[in-house]
């Protein structure tokens, strides 16, 4: 028998060749290393997205670093991938573990979770910023005068506002990562468990969070990561106001380059952003050993 690697006797080399990989690696030169080369370029030209591009070396950099506009999008960026973590993460994993029940009274539960994946961002911020309107919104449907409150508009709840849109609408797609990763731990480790005397509680304890430290792993990389790039759902929902109480990095950004037509300048957020989020994923892949990760399974 001739193995996967060897060479067969008509000379011709057996198993999968690198040149199946050489379309997806021209794919990724030209939509993400070229662009990514223009962003790094420009952001080093003066440019208003009309005339021809003046350089101006490091000016772009040294202006966009010093101005206090954009150190307040970091800090809310920061508080976003916090808030948005603290928030999501336990949901998503209790919602995964409920919905990973065989009985079909939480299969039809898990369709509904997963409802909000069918939307647009854009349509969601529409559909809140509708229902959450003091005027018109839910609170005068209801008749509840505690939600008749400015939610958009008051400095001290919007940004709890957004974070609570942005968990309804990316929840449940946490919540599908984390009933995988429950599906697939081996029924034996509970019953072994149960015949021990543990009750669910030390089960979930000892059984269930370690079964699940790469899922956490994997779930928080893009939690954190996709926090860099909420843009869509804050634009419609508040346009970075009121003032600038939610202009995050990304929405500065897009003003930045198309309201203030300095694309040099959005090109300096932008390479900070790409930067932020290489960052952000090694740093989780290298703390949590993720590029160790072994199998879960073994010995059982």
């Amino acid at each position: 028998m001739v193995s996967g690697n060897s060479t067969t006797a008509r000379g011709y080399r057996a198993g999968p060749s690198v040149w199946w990989t050489l379309p997806a690696l021209a794919f990724f030169v030209v939509f993400a290393l070229v662009p990514l080369v223009g962003v790094g370029v420009l952001s080093l030209m003066k440019w208003d997205g009309l005339s021809a591009p003046r350089w101006t070396g490091l000016r772009n950099w040294t202006h966009i670093l010093s101005d206090p506009v954009t150190g307040k999008a970091a800090v809310l960026s920061v508080k976003i991938i916090v808030l948005s973590w603290l928030v999501q993460t336990p949901l998503s994993l209790l919602l995964g573990i409920f919905t990973a029940g065989r009985q079909r009274y939480r299969n039809v539960l898990a369709v509904l979770y997963f409802v909000p994946l069918l939307f647009s961002s854009a349509a969601v911020a529409i559909a809140f910023k509708a229902i959450l309107d003091p005027n018109f919104g839910i609170s005068r449907a209801v008749g509840w005068s505690f939600l008749s409150r400015d939610w958009l508009g008051d400095p001290q709840l919007v940004l709890a506002t957004v974070v609570f849109v942005i968990a309804w609408q990316f929840v449940p797609f946490h919540t599908l990562l984390y009933q995988a990763g429950v599906r697939q731990i081996p029924a034996v480790l509970y019953e072994a468990a149960t015949i021990d005397g543990a009750g669910p509680l030390q089960q979930f304890r000892w059984i269930t969070l370690p079964q699940l430290r790469y899922t956490v792993v994997t779930s928080s990389t893009l939690m954190v990561v996709g926090s860099l790039t909420y843009f869509d759902v804050v634009f419609v929902l508040t346009g970075g106001g009121p003032g600038y109480s939610t202009r995050l990095l990304p929405l500065d950004m897009y003003l930045t380059g198309f309201t203030a037509n300095d694309m040099g300048g959005a090109s300096v957020l932008a390479a900070i952003l790409v930067v932020t989020g290489l960052l952000l994923a090694l740093g989780f892949t290298r703390l949590s050993g993720f590029n160790r990760m072994q199998s879960q399974q073994e010995g059982i």
